[in-house]
């Protein structure tokens, strides 16, 4: 029993979804279909990526829906034109890593609340998208973003491998270096981290920075999905990105859990918007699903919690 309960909730949300879909609509278990519908979670997937860093050290990232809208803003309001690929691609980057620079610097150096500071900075964020838009959208997306966006490696999008790669590539990166080893001290005990010469607050600063870095990689792949400019894309996306992480076993404030738990996280939020769509529930249906999932999610690990 306690090694079933060690293993992440979204491996049985996906596996129970999956078994759902085969029984009532196995002919959508097409490669081609379900990638269109594993498409779309990309942004999330990716911001997932630097939400579970923070949270594994004990903090949280709400600005990514900020970091998204204002990318998204700056490449499709023309204020650059003519600017290449390359151009709009660094400086997403370098929006992200400014922001989750300042995020890191607050939360780990200053000691402030990473919720107040991130929830504060992603609404400045907002609040600048809408004074330059005088909250309309502001146009077009150049028209190489869904280019890119739409090519296929086979039968497979090139955004989804894309994902895939990204997150192998993180797995790697925190199993395989010393700054991994850092995220999993801190994580395990901030204290203990700290009278062992790990130097904490440089962790919480770099996970933070490689957060918005996560975040301005998702709106680069938000912006070429949707194709146009928006005033409100992305802004649903940090709190989705917090119920997929704690579906895939990583818990705020405990330091556990990694990358391909909270993969197969957003996968089951996949997989039940698919659901959901077949059997033709509306909107506040998947909400609610979407709920129930993460109340079971929580309910498991307080059972586990207290069998350990």
């Amino acid at each position: 029993m306690r090694r079933l309960l060690r293993i992440p909730p979204a491996y049985y949300v996906f596996a129970v979804l999956l078994l759902v879909l085969w029984i009532a609509r196995p002919n959508m278990l097409n490669l081609n279909v379900m990638g269109i519908f594993v498409r779309q979670m990309v942004p999330l997937g990716i911001l997932v990526l630097g939400q579970l860093l923070v949270m594994r050290v004990r903090s949280i990232d709400l600005s990514g829906g900020g970091v998204i809208l204002l990318i998204n803003y700056t490449i499709s309001s023309g204020v650059f034109p003519g600017a290449s690929m390359t151009f709009f691609v660094a400086l997403a980057l370098a929006i992200g890593l400014a922001v989750g620079l300042f995020n890191g610097l607050m939360v780990g150096v200053r000691r402030a609340s990473a919720v107040i500071v991130t929830l504060a900075v992603g609404i400045v964020l907002v609040g600048i998208v809408q004074y330059l838009s005088s909250g309309k959208p502001p146009g077009d997306v150049p028209g190489m973003f869904g280019d890119i966006y739409n090519t296929k490696l086979g039968s497979l999008p090139t955004p989804v491998i894309f994902w895939v790669v990204v997150s192998a590539a993180l797995s790697l990166f925190l199993s395989r270096t010393v700054f991994g080893r850092y995220v999993t001290s801190v994580g395990e005990s901030v204290q203990a981290a700290h009278f062992s010469g790990v130097p904490v607050a440089r962790t919480v600063v770099l996970a933070h920075t490689l957060a918005g870095l996560f975040a301005g990689i998702a709106a680069l792949v938000q912006t070429a999905s949707i194709a146009v400019g928006s005033v409100r894309v992305g802004l649903d996306l940090p709190i989705l990105a917090v119920a997929a992480t704690i579906l895939g076993g990583v818990v705020f404030g405990r330091g556990e859990g990694g990358v391909w738990g909270p993969f197969f996280g957003v996968l089951s939020f996949a997989l039940l918007f698919v659901v959901m769509t077949t059997f033709g529930v509306d909107e506040p249906g998947k909400l609610i699903a979407q709920g129930l999932i993460i109340l079971l999610a929580a309910i498991l690990y307080g059972i586990r919690s207290r069998s350990t």
